[in-house]
């Protein structure tokens, strides 16, 4: 059964490039376009769409609009915002995300049209997959409520808070989070959930460009009792407080010689691809404070935080043995 996808976007350059890459992608069909938002929520009322690609800034009705409005008419699909690589894109695309955006995707502006499609379908594919295995998820989930598909594979085992409590620790837990694709939605309901009593600094990596990190970090912190934002270079880690790393570059935790926790900021090379990368903030809690990390992956399509995991229960294995 194929993906069924909806194309919204006032520019036609744009609908027939996010088309041309879709329909390259196996499984999805795009079934229709729409040139602004009032033409979105019919076609979708008419064609139920399983996934929206939907344009933030559009005339008549913009995507925001777009994203209030689907609940209240009943619509259920997905939807992946586009958005412009600007500190306004930005906010904008944090505050889709808000509204129950599945993910995001920044606009190309390559020299030709065939850079611009490579982009596109570069990015579209792992997103389109992510939110293909979630919708998969919740049709088994409600075709056998209670129960846990088969068909998934089981967690692979890293840190957990029942391993870390088993342990002697001379000093209070770091607790560390990587998101990737089809994550932002998830980590906007994780960390406002955390309490103001965690005890315990929170450091973030969200596979996020420059100029979106800092609306993120802001939207974080006016949602929960912890005080969240973007991460600077040489600062001293809190307890109660979480750190977002910044777009576009690495965030590492190195010890201070008082033995408190010091962020480090770093332009390193990319590691899976990534900047930030998961395994990056990872490894160096893993090397400079073994034993003392709670660590999780929520989602993801790719590697990344994968060998951080194992890392980090390697040591703890090692250091509680």
């Amino acid at each position: 059964m194929s993906l069924r996808v909806l194309v919204v976007d006032d520019a036609a350059l744009f609908r027939r490039a996010v088309s041309t890459a879709l329909a390259g992608v196996p499984g999805v069909e795009v079934i229709g376009t729409a040139s602004n938002g009032k033409l979105a929520m019919a076609r979708m009322a008419a064609l139920h769409p399983d996934l929206i690609t939907l344009d933030i800034e559009m005339p008549e009705m913009n995507g925001l609009e777009v994203l209030e409005a689907m609940g209240p008419a009943g619509i259920k699909a997905g939807a992946i915002v586009l958005s412009s690589l600007t500190v306004r894109g930005g906010q904008l695309t944090v505050r889709a995300l808000e509204l129950g955006a599945f993910d995001f995707l920044t606009k190309p502006d390559g020299a030709t049209a065939e850079a611009n499609l490579a982009h596109l379908t570069e990015r579209l594919t792992p997103l389109v997959r992510a939110f293909e295995r979630k919708h998969q998820l919740r049709a088994i989930l409600r075709s056998e409520p209670g129960t846990v598909p088969r068909s998934l594979p089981a967690p692979a085992p890293g840190p957990t808070g029942q391993a870390v409590r088993g342990l002697r620790r001379p000093c209070a837990p770091l607790v560390l989070i990587g998101v990737s694709t089809g994550g932002p939605a998830a980590l906007l309901k994780v960390v406002p959930a955390l309490p103001a009593d965690l005890g315990a600094p929170v450091f973030i990596v969200q596979h996020m460009p420059a100029l979106f990190t800092q609306p993120l970090a802001e939207s974080l912190n006016k949602k929960g009792p912890l005080h969240v934002r973007e991460a600077q270079e040489g600062e001293r880690a809190q307890p109660n407080c979480a750190y977002v790393a910044p777009g576009g570059r690495h965030m590492k935790l190195a010890p201070g010689r008082q033995g408190e926790i010091l962020i480090r900021i770093t332009d390193d090379p990319p590691e899976n691809g990534c900047r930030p990368a998961v395994d990056y903030l990872f490894r160096s809690a893993a090397l400079n404070f073994p034993g003392r990390s709670v660590a999780a992956v929520l989602t993801g399509m790719g590697n990344d935080g994968t060998e951080g995991l194992r890392m980090l229960r390697g040591l703890l294995r090692h250091r509680s043995g």
